[in-house]
């Protein structure tokens, strides 16, 4: 169910006016069910009854790796599993992901920003944000949290994109990169350092401890890089600027909201045995899959939901990070990304704007994050 390409920022055309839980046809012929509104997304990622498990569920859409539905998922990739070895790895990595100590990297992420400001400054406009701005951000500060050189930065971004492409090379892609960061780990289990991957050698075993940094290394850059390009893009093409309100986060949390650029598929949960959700039965062994267009968009939580408004009272309440034990590991680094960028770029850079029409940015179509493949802009350069 791809965004109808006419009005990038709508959720699908097909979706509007669908009961808080729809009748589905997943990928693999498999009839279950869609949530479309808050409440029965809350019902159904707080309910231990559904399970995150990805032997239990049917994918949604078709960019799940060949074979890997049906499979558990591999020793480390605790987004797929359940408590209570879920829980083990969540208490191993919660308190690397703290607000404070997010906040400890700010001085960082703002000097990361400039730098890559001053480059596109010298450079002159035009520039394409995503690659001069949008994905260095986010690839810098989690490498540095990991532990993995940013030198090789093209390596595991191009493994990345592989990985969420709906046709792309998942397999290839996800041994490339395991394969480098099992090297890594023997790097530092010889000689350890101060960060993330060194700090857990004597917790997991290699082969959990490679998987768990593949899932955050990709994590910590693509989506956020996609949140800060198309949140940009929106925002231009909404003719705003960036504006920060009391608690710093008002434009960054109504951008979350209203782009939703995880939309379909994930998170998707399996009933473990028959559950009413939003007054709808669901049989054991069905699987839930979660609209966040919709969800994020519903209007008994949210006044106009169409509406882009940096100012909205209740913008926290989307579920863009999820909702209950498996919600974002990193959101709080996430939000200070997105936040520091979008300040540095409006502040820098006066009188930016598209430079070219906004049906004109390629937008990306992958089933798993959704975002722009490149995003052309222009500014004054009367500073």
């Amino acid at each position: 169910m791809d965004r109808d390409p006419r009005c990038p920022f709508d959720p699908p055309a097909g979706l509007r006016g669908l009961p808080p839980m729809a009748r589905l046809e997943f990928s693999d012929g498999h009839l279950g069910w869609l949530a479309t509104t808050s409440e029965a997304a809350r019902a159904v990622l707080s309910d231990p009854r559904f399970s995150a498990r990805r032997e239990l569920k049917h994918p949604a859409v078709r960019f799940t790796t060949p074979g890997a539905a049906g499979r558990p998922a591999p020793a480390g990739f605790f987004g797929a599993m359940d408590p209570p070895e879920h829980t083990r790895y969540r208490r191993l990595l919660t308190g690397q992901f703290t607000l404070r100590r997010m906040r400890l990297l700010e001085p960082r992420i703002e000097r990361v920003a400039a730098d890559h400001l001053d480059a596109m400054a010298a450079a002159g406009p035009p520039a394409d944000l995503v690659s001069a701005y949008a994905l260095p951000i986010p690839s810098v500060v989690i490498c540095e949290l990991l532990g993995v050189p940013y030198a090789d930065h093209d390596f595991f971004q191009e493994r990345s994109l592989r990985i969420v492409a709906p046709d792309g090379d998942v397999d290839g892609a996800t041994a490339d990169l395991a394969g480098y960061l099992g090297e890594l780990v023997r790097r530092k289990r010889s000689a350890p350092e101060d960060d993330l991957i060194s700090g857990l050698l004597g917790e997991l075993p290699d082969e959990e401890l490679v998987t768990v940094a593949m899932l955050l290394l990709v994590a910590g850059h693509e989506t956020t890089a996609n949140m800060l390009a198309l949140g940009v893009f929106a925002l231009l093409e909404a003719g705003r600027a960036y504006e920060e309100g009391p608690n710093g986060t008002d434009t960054v949390e109504e951008l979350l909201r209203w782009l939703s650029i995880v939309h379909l598929g994930a998170p998707s949960r399996a009933a473990l045995e028959d559950v009413v959700v939003a007054g709808t039965p669901v049989g054991k062994g069905e699987t839930v899959a979660l609209s966040l267009p919709m969800i994020n968009r519903d209007p008994a939580v949210f006044g106009d939901p169409d509406v882009l408004d940096p100012g909205r009272a209740e913008a926290r309440r989307h579920l863009s990070f999820g909702h209950g034990v498996h919600q974002c590991l990193g959101q709080q680094l996430a939000r200070l990304e997105l936040r520091l960028g979008l300040r540095a770029l409006f502040g820098r850079l006066p009188g930016l704007r598209l430079a070219v029409p906004a049906a004109e940015i390629p937008l990306k179509q992958h089933a798993a994050v959704y975002g722009v493949a490149s995003l052309p802009v222009t500014w004054s350069q009367d500073r």
